[in-house]
């Protein structure tokens, strides 16, 4: 699958067109420093995407409760926002066949909302579609999209997302998605999330040079048919500890619960690594026959320590660059 982050130019002047405000629309005195926009009936701003032209770097977005049939891009030239929403669901059509929110923005905080149903014609479609540096999901829910959070490639970017809820995304009608899928950036960082039923796909897979996966369920339940619980296939920096795991009796790939580095071994594209440490996690596997914890196809040792398995489990199968 070609990464997100790697995108023609057509493709980005088509972005920029969609996001692009009048002079008019920029008059904000720049002075008065960054401002809170209420988003919802009632305000000048109806839904989401009609507050963007008015946006500078540092503000604040609060969206109130409701369903918004609405997609965003919020654009490339925003370094800094904030984006809250209790209560509030983006579903309906995807912007530029991307996705729901497609933040082409820097340094972006997103909060409280609920993606729910993106779906685009090549079946890549992202609740959240991330193309600028650094972004931070919390306390959000991503529910029956074709990917949850899709981020392409940027070495300077690292994504954090925390708190958050992931069901009944994945599929692989088309090239695979996945509840969380990141291209080569910085650093992945999942903590205390929760990942349940997932479909064909992973329920996250990152690309990232550093993957710090804690305190988080990744379960299939008894309806998900999710592919692995974690791919890293370009191994780097790994650090899974204090999760609950669990492959259910529909899972689709019995090879692994997690697998790391299987594409260093098609390309040569290991990143490198400090190390690669899973530890103190729960395992269960809940089909008829058998899988193995952890597969690595790296040269690196993989360190296990003080996990729970139970069922039918190997705990490692190491097939250094095989």
């Amino acid at each position: 699958m070609a990464s997100p982050g790697d995108r023609s130019a057509a493709e980005t002047n088509k972005t920029d067109r969609l996001v692009r405000p009048s002079k008019q629309q920029l008059q904000r005195d720049p002075k008065l420093g960054p401002a809170t926009f209420e988003v919802g009936p009632g305000t000048p701003f109806a839904k989401p995407s009609e507050v963007v032209a008015s946006l500078q770097s540092g503000d604040i977005v609060k969206i109130a409760p409701g369903i918004y049939e609405d997609c965003v891009v919020w654009p490339k030239r925003i370094r800094g926002l904030t984006i809250e929403g209790k209560g509030a669901v983006i579903t309906g059509p995807s912007c530029g066949g991307k996705g729901l929110f497609v933040v082409a923005a820097s340094d972006v905080i997103i909060r409280g909302l609920t993606f729910q149903g993106a779906k685009v014609s090549d079946h890549n479609g992202a609740g959240i579609r991330s193309e600028g540096a650094n972004l931070t999901v919390e306390d959000s829910r991503f529910i029956d999209n074709e990917n949850g959070i899709l981020a392409g490639r940027d070495p300077n970017s690292s994504i954090i997302v925390q708190g958050s809820y992931f069901e009944g995304n994945g599929s692989c009608e088309g090239s695979c998605a996945h509840g969380i899928y990141v291209g080569p950036v910085k650093s992945l960082r999942v903590v205390q999330c929760t990942f349940v039923g997932q479909h064909q796909g992973h329920h996250i897979k990152s690309r990232a040079f550093t993957t710090d996966i804690a305190d988080s369920q990744i379960t299939d339940g008894p309806q998900g048919d999710a592919s692995y619980l974690i791919d890293i296939p370009n191994g780097g920096t790994v650090s899974i500890r204090g999760n609950r795991m669990q492959k259910g009796p529909r899972a689709e790939n019995s090879a692994a619960a997690i697998m790391i580095g299987e594409d260093g071994v098609k390309r040569g594209d290991w990143h490198p690594t400090a190390g690669v440490r899973i530890e103190n996690n729960q395992f269960a596997n809940d089909m008829r026959i058998p899988t193995n914890f952890v597969r690595s196809f790296l040269q690196t040792p993989v360190v296990l320590a003080n996990n729970k398995l139970t069922g039918n489990v190997t705990p490692l199968l190491s097939q250094p660059g095989k």
